[in-house]
């Protein structure tokens, strides 16, 4: 009897054994491969972002403008043309995965070279040389003074009457990643143009990657010295683009000062604090809790129109900048970037002159503008950071557009 039972007790033991030793690492060598399997699998169902083209018509003086899509495995889908170097749509889900253009633009070109140009809007452009105003439209380089054309009475605006915005950039694509699809926007600037001194070389990539983020990298060289601030000047609404009024948005800006302007918005010189005024973002604030204060700087721009200092060092790895987060969607968009001002706009000068791509008309406060920039009228204020860019230097800045949900 005892001896069955150790003979038993012996067997069982060697058919264990045999189990540890052999089958066992069979089915683990067998489970990896299945798991390397099923990883390749998932790896390549999530295809890497890309990047296509098609016409999209010609300019009214015969240049040809094409649209270019970027897409990526979550959904977002970013289109620019190439006239003005324009955002036209940016499609990304809300919290419940519906797809809603969230920027302002329009569905054919004639509303970028006709509509957009004569409303002086800017919408989704590319805008140089110069962003933002500059007094009267004169500055001085090495005692030699210099004009250009007054475009917001009394002072230039954007680059004069031909800028950035107005010209057909020469895009090509760029070798992707498999988190990344990219294009490269070329636009060479003679010197004399706008009344800007010399050759500029101007270079924007945009970039979307599988993480919902939208880089916009600018790089520009001179053959001689000038002034440069380039930004981009998209009409951002995270409820959707017609969906009306950004006001109960809610709002974060990373920065303590501010540059206060006159009434012509040029600003005095003065950096001044954000607390205790209708400025002061620095914690997350509904927007129309103090759109129609009656600030005397609200007053003059009649809404958010104003140069926010953004804290931290400029000129290094972009930072964060602002933050907006619409409650209806859920949507979220983190700004990040290394210019050091950032003017957010509350599209003041909508008046329903024009419709969109829904059809709806635009009016006051219906997005809001992050123009990541240098300060106004930067080149007459030596205390502002320079906007002097010299031969052998490269402008070098990116600011990044990041989409998530709450």
């Amino acid at each position: 009897m005892k001896g069955d039972v150790f003979a038993t007790t012996v067997a069982a033991n060697q058919q264990l054994k045999d189990y540890f030793v052999t089958t066992l690492p069979q089915f683990a060598r067998r489970f990896l491969m299945a798991t390397a399997s099923l990883t390749a699998c998932a790896t390549m169902a999530a295809a890497a972002p890309s990047l296509s083209q098609q016409s999209w018509g010609n300019t009214p003086d015969g240049k040809p403008v094409s649209l270019f899509t970027l897409k990526n495995d979550h959904g977002m889908i970013v289109r620019f043309i190439s006239y003005g170097g324009v955002i036209q749509s940016v499609e990304t889900p809300d919290r419940n995965g519906h797809m809603q253009d969230v920027v302002l633009g329009f569905g054919s070109l004639k509303g970028y070279t006709v509509d957009s140009a004569k409303g002086g809007l800017f919408f989704g452009a590319l805008i140089g040389r110069y962003a933002n105003r500059i007094a009267g439209g004169n500055f001085s380089l090495d005692g030699k003074a210099y004009h250009i054309a007054v475009t917001a009475p009394p002072n230039a605006l954007h680059g004069g009457k031909h800028g950035f915005d107005k010209n057909v950039w020469t895009v090509r694509k760029l070798p992707g990643t498999a988190t990344t699809a990219s294009a490269e926007l070329t636009l060479v600037s003679p010197a004399g143009d706008q009344g800007f001194p010399g050759k500029l070389t101007t270079h924007v990539v945009y970039t979307l990657d599988d993480d919902n983020s939208l880089s916009l990298h600018y790089t520009a060289t001179t053959d001689a010295p000038t002034v440069l601030n380039l930004t981009n000047h998209s009409y951002w609404n995270l409820n959707g683009e017609g969906s009306g009024s950004i006001a109960n948005e809610v709002l974060k800006i990373n920065a303590g000062s501010y540059t206060p302007t006159d009434a012509t918005s040029i600003p005095t010189g003065q950096i001044a604090p954000v607390a205790g005024t209708p400025l002061d973002f620095t914690k997350p604030t509904v927007i129309n809790d103090r759109l129609r204060s009656d600030f005397p700087q609200m007053m003059y721009a009649r809404g958010y129109d104003m140069n926010w200092v953004v804290d931290g060092a400029y000129g290094q790895a972009p930072r964060p900048a602002a933050s907006i987060y619409d409650p209806a969607s859920g949507r979220t968009m983190d700004v990040s970037t290394n210019q050091p001002g950032l003017q957010v706009y509350t599209s003041n000068s909508l008046d329903a002159g024009y419709a969109g791509i829904s059809g709806k008309a635009y009016r006051q406060t219906d997005a809001i503008a992050f123009e990541a920039e240098h300060y106004p009228d930067s080149p007459n204020h030596p205390s502002f950071p320079t906007t002097r860019l010299n031969p052998g230097e490269t402008f070098d800045y990116t600011t990044v557009y990041h989409f998530s949900n709450r």
